[in-house]
């Protein structure tokens, strides 16, 4: 049975499948760490398997993009080639998607990232993801911006070009 943030067994197997089969398609993202870690830590971890089945459900791709060196954790990056099709066309935040008068979103980057457990990326975690890849040559992303930024009514965004 699937509960508020996990799922059910046989999803959870599925899911793993098909990161697996990710993994094992791209091990140049991820040479620093084996499917057995990555698959006993999500297994221990549902919440997280959880959010990576929310990538997967809205067109994405999360793959193992590193470890994190200072704590071990495994990083998991969006690395489908365009911005997935069920997160385009969102405000960056809140405040934005208020803001809009015609043709209103139905979200924000922002509030979409919390409710799905994940974090939208930083300039210097785009730029990383960008190494592994081109991502976003037609699309872009939206990036954390700084509160002066967001103050003057702009936002940030990455994309290949």
């Amino acid at each position: 049975m699937q509960t508020k943030n996990q799922l059910s067994p046989t999803d959870s197997d599925t899911l793993l499948k098909v990161l697996e089969a990710r993994f094992l398609k791209n091990i140049h993202r991820h040479p620093v760490v084996d499917w057995v870690t990555v698959s006993e830590r999500l297994r221990k971890n549902p919440e997280k398997l959880w959010s990576l089945n929310e990538m997967e459900r809205t067109g994405g791709e999360p793959d193992v993009t590193g470890v994190e060196p200072a704590t071990g954790a495994i990083i998991y990056c969006d690395c489908s080639l365009q911005s997935p099709s069920g997160r385009r066309s969102l405000c960056y935040d809140r405040k934005a998607l208020e803001s809009r008068r015609q043709n209103k979103p139905l979200n924000s980057a922002l509030d979409m990232a919390e409710a799905m457990g994940i974090e939208v990326l930083t300039e210097a975690q785009y730029r990383e993801l960008q190494t592994l890849g081109s991502f976003d040559t037609t699309t872009s992303s939206w990036i954390i911006t700084p509160e002066e930024v967001r103050k003057s009514g702009g936002a940030l965004f990455g994309d290949f070009r």
